[in-house]
This record gives structure tokens, C-alpha cells and sequence, in this order.
């Protein structure tokens, strides 16, 4: 065997059994559930890490396939402050492309690799309950606020870790389109990452990942930032260094971990093998937040 590669086993050697019996939330969005190549590597990657003791739960989004779809209906999108707006036939829409097409292509791409993967909608044994979410917007400390309705978009209310603690002990890979359902049985549409991270929480999570189109938390000087705890990423935000798609997911991470989760990385689900090299090597791709 080449030097070069038992090396990379030997470095992987105490985070396999760090991580053996560990839950890991995986966010899967971006890039890499568009590009064929990426696709089979992300199975593959997930696959492996359950067959070496890890209880890996993806929660995915789906919008540029939402997208799509809705195009191909002649149905118009917008977004109210960077939110899909969700009306009833966009919300179906939703459902339909989010439960059905994606989860259900994502389930089979792992199945062909080897793994036991099961596809779930919040909706499947109450898992994700929501409320409707209602968005608050003040221009200046002077301007009364605003209540934008951006039509059925939900936020968590409970996540009933039950049914995800049950396929994990049974060997099987949860799959998760967030989709959550409310008191009267109405129908939400909820950010993957917002679900991710209530996930997270929710099953105690030794890592929550959250694959994006970018390496990580970029600092001032353009550089990656391999490790960053919460009270300098809050600085970050308020110095406006962290903006943009970043904030958000930053926010949810931030929430995770002081409410359950050990730590978060937030990794370029474009590159290779991501979510291997972000775990099983020393110095990473991504990423680490931590209280």
C-alpha cells in the first residue's frame, strides 16, 4: 500500500472511534445536490459513516427543484425578505417536489450504495410541528414595525425525536424534507437550516454540518476560519464581517449549540468528499463553531 494513503487511514483512525455511536445532523443543500458527481459522493460518504458506528440524519433542501417546478406550472415566486413566499398552490408545490421528487432521489441514491436509507416529511409521526411564521421588519429606532406574512412559511415549535431514535437503532439513515405540520394540521414550509439545527438540538447532536456553496466563515482578510466559538462570531456580525446567506446560518448554528448540539461545522459541499475531510482529518475544510 502507498505510504501516502495508510497515513490518511492512521489520521482517521481516533476520529472513527471518536465518533463511533455519535449523531450527526447533516444539512444538505447547494451544489451538492445538483451535480452528479457530488451526489454519489455525498451517498457514499454518508453509507460509510454509518457503517463505521456514526448515526447520520440528513435534513435537505430543495429550492433551486422547487424552482423548476413552479416554472414549469406557471406559477410565480418571490421571496419576502430572502423567504419563498409560500401560497397554497406553491405550497403543494413544495410538498410535492420537497417529500416526493428530491427526498425520495436522495433515499435511492443512498440505498444504491449500500445503505438503509428511509425518506420522512416533518409531517410522519409529528415529527416537525410548526406555527406560522410572521416576520417583524423596523427600518430606524423612529419607524413603527412592520409585520410581513410571508404566507404558509412555519417556524419550529417541537421536534419528536422518537421516530428518528428508532430508525437509527434499526440501522436505517433518516432522510428529512422540512416540512412541518401545524395544530389544525395546516401545512409549513420551514428553512432546511432552521430544521437542521431544531434537529440538532432536539437529538443532542455530537456534530450538526451544514453543507453550503462557500468553504466557511470567511474573516476581514478574506482568509477561512478554521475555528471560531460564539461570542467572537457575534462580534463578526455586528462589525458586518459575517453578512449576507451567511448570517442566518450562523444564527441557527449559534442556536443549536445552546440548546443541545456539541459543536457545528459549516463545510463546501462542492468540494469532494466533503463531510470525510471536515471529519476524519486533522486540520479540516471548513468551519468549527463552538460555544
Amino acid at each position: 500500500m502507498d505510504f501516502s494513503v495508510a497515513d490518511i487511514l492512521i489520521e482517521a483512525l481516533p476520529y472513527i472511534r471518536r465518533f463511533s455511536g455519535m449523531t450527526i445532523v447533516v444539512k444538505y443543500g447547494g451544489h451538492a445536490m445538483v451535480e452528479k458527481q457530488l451526489k454519489e459522493d455525498f451517498a457514499r460518504d454518508i453509507t460509510l459513516m454509518k457503517y463505521i458506528g456514526i448515526n447520520p440524519v440528513i435534513v435537505h433542501g430543495g429550492g433551486p427543484q422547487i424552482n423548476k417546478v413552479l416554472d414549469q406550472m406557471g406559477i410565480s415566486t418571490r421571496f419576502v425578505r430572502g423567504m419563498r413566499f409560500t401560497d397554497e398552490p406553491t405550497m403543494d408545490v413544495v410538498e410535492m417536489v420537497l417529500g416526493g421528487k428530491v427526498n425520495k432521489g436522495i433515499v435511492a441514491q443512498i440505498n444504491r450504495q449500500g445503505g438503509k436509507a428511509v425518506g420522512l416529511s416533518g409531517k410522519d409521526g409529528g415529527l416537525i410541528l410548526a406555527k406560522k411564521l410572521h416576520i417583524v421588519h423596523q427600518e430606524g429606532e423612529d419607524e413603527p414595525p412592520e409585520i410581513i406574512d410571508p404566507g404558509l412559511v412555519g417556524q419550529v415549535t417541537h421536534i419528536n425525536p422518537d421516530i428518528i431514535n428508532t430508525l437509527a437503532h434499526q440501522d436505517f439513515i433518516p432522510v428529512i424534507a422540512p416540512v412541518g405540520v401545524g395544530d389544525s394540521g395546516e401545512t409549513y414550509n420551514i428553512n432546511a437550516d432552521l430544521v437542521a439545527s431544531e434537529m440538532a438540538a432536539a437529538l443532542s447532536a455530537g456534530r450538526l454540518i451544514l453543507l453550503t456553496d462557500v468553504d466557511g466563515v470567511i474573516d476581514s482578510g478574506g482568509e477561512l476560519i478554521s475555528s471560531i466559538d460564539a461570542e467572537t462570531i457575534e462580534k463578526m456580525i455586528k462589525e458586518k464581517t459575517v453578512s449576507g446567506g451567511m448570517i442566518p446560518k450562523i444564527e441557527y448554528s449559534l442556536k443549536a449549540l445552546k440548546n443541545g448540539a456539541e459543536k457545528v461545522h459549516i463545510i463546501n459541499g462542492t468540494r469532494r468528499h466533503s463531510l470525510l475531510l471536515e471529519l476524519f482529518t486533522d486540520r479540516g475544510i471548513g468551519t468549527e463553531v463552538t460555544i
